[in-house]
């Protein structure tokens, strides 16, 4: 597609970024001002600033609408995600876990059971998306009923949601990294084990040491004993209501896309809504839009259940339509790559190129909204800069999941950063210094890379 503009010059592609972050920044922790407004802002910087190079407003328009076009997919698992947590509270399924989980789950070792839970479920799906609005969503409650902050609970969730995701190979991430790089999938996922590995062992022993000396503060026995039979006295306590969890799971393992397994596997849900805890039909495709309806005799029960639910989404979604529209102008126009080009011709060590690709890819997910765009940007941008100085390319593919994948979550506006503060219930803000993994690994990479560790040549066996 033939774009009637000239390319943007390294300090009108500075200025224009630089004030687009510095209108976030001061909207978010001075003025506290919506982000969606900021958003808003934002894309009239991005807009006029393209403008300014001779774009004309068809053109602008055509570069939000592909850039949100290419992340339909996304778009799609909001909504389902919002439609699972509710059949899975309508089905018994998060009542069930919430049972076992507080009956079974010592609060002592509650962290690191719940890091290698949310670990495990990833590597298997792929997805941490998934993983958050299933597993994370029990973990939350389960956690906040034991009397542990929310925002560490949070932080653990995604913590582990976020290593799997990014290490399994069945991640939508982890294949896209792998395809834009050029380099072997297996490969990438053995470079990535030489970073991820030891900082993930790190963020586990963290979370251990704070439950334990947490445990005086968790709530009575009685306290818990008294949650449990309000959970039995509303719903259907059976191994039976545990069919939507695994069948997402067989359908995640088998390669059926995201967005089928989590269709079929809140189908299985309503049905044992209807069937197992005798709930009305019209009350339960009604909370697939409105949340969770089931009401316990324990009040406290009652805002876990009432989570979920297509409108519950609504703020992510508009938030994420409009940061996927920005990045389409920054990445259409050639803003993003321009400084990406910009910084490359300064950079002469082999570390400096990794950690120039985890800091723009950074940058790249505050400008785009999401990591998809990020690393395919980069993966088109890097690549001569690593052959140049003789570096594999599952080092930049490496590199490219650590500033990409990963700090999504840690930045309000992205389609991460939204989704998750959305869907557990917890400000980014508050929950970002306990995703430990998410900031340790990047930086761990970059002070890796200058020791030479895992800087793997091309010349090497």
């Amino acid at each position: 597609m033939a774009i009637h503009s000239r390319q943007p010059g390294f300090l009108h592609a500075l200025l224009t970024f630089g004030l687009i972050v510095t209108t976030i920044g001061i909207g978010l922790f001075v003025l506290q001002t919506s982000l969606h407004s900021l958003m808003l802002l934002c894309l009239l910087i991005a807009g006029v600033s393209a403008r300014t190079l001779g774009a004309e407003y068809d053109a602008i328009k055509n570069a939000m609408n592909d850039s949100i076009y290419s992340a339909l997919s996304a778009i799609y698992i909001f909504i389902l995600i919002g439609v699972i947590i509710a059949a899975f509270i309508e089905g018994g399924t998060l009542a069930t876990l919430l049972y076992y989980g507080i009956r079974l789950i010592e609060p002592a070792i509650f962290l690191p059971a719940g890091l290698l839970f949310c670990t495990i479920m990833s590597l298997a799906t792929g997805t941490s998306w998934g993983t958050a609005g299933t597993a994370g969503v029990v973990l939350m409650s389960i956690g906040e009923s034991m009397g542990f902050p929310v925002a560490v609970v949070a932080g653990m969730v995604i913590s582990g949601a976020c290593f799997g995701d990014k290490m399994s190979p069945v991640s939508d991430t982890t294949n896209l990294a792998a395809m834009s790089s050029k380099t072997n999938l297996y490969a990438h996922i053995k470079s990535m084990s030489y970073t991820t590995g030891p900082v993930y062992l790190i963020v586990l022993t963290l979370f251990t040491l704070y439950g334990l000396n947490y445990r005086d503060s968790i709530m009575p026995a009685e306290h818990l004993e008294l949650l449990c039979d309000g959970l039995d006295s509303a719903f259907t306590i059976s191994l039976w209501t545990l069919l939507p969890l695994l069948a997402m799971l067989a359908l995640s393992m088998r390669r059926v896309s995201a967005e089928l397994a989590m269709a079929a596997s809140a189908l299985v849900a309503v049905l044992l809504a209807m069937v197992l805890q005798r709930q009305e039909a019209g009350v339960v495709l009604n909370s697939l839009f409105n949340g969770g309806s089931v009401r316990s005799e324990v009040t406290e029960l009652n805002s876990l259940l009432g989570r979920g639910g297509i409108a519950s989404m609504m703020w992510t979604l508009s938030l994420s339509l409009m940061a996927l529209a920005l990045g389409g102008v920054l990445d259409r126009f050639g803003f993003l790559r321009v400084l990406i080009v910009g910084i490359l011709s300064r950079v002469k060590r082999a570390a400096t190129l990794v950690a120039t690709t985890i800091i723009t890819s950074l940058f790249g997910n505050m400008g785009m909204g999401e990591a998809y765009m990020t690393i395919i940007l980069g993966g088109q941008l890097f690549g001569d800069a690593y052959d140049e100085k003789g570096l594999d390319r599952c080092v930049m593919s490496r590199s490219l999941e650590e500033g990409a994948t990963l700090t999504t979550a840690l930045i309000p506006w992205t389609t991460g950063g939204a989704f998750f503060a959305s869907t557990l219930g917890v400000p980014v803000m508050d929950y970002a210094p306990w995703a430990l993994l998410n900031w340790m690994n990047p930086l761990f990479s970059m002070v890796l890379a200058y020791t030479g560790f895992a800087l793997f040549r091309t010349d090497q066996p």
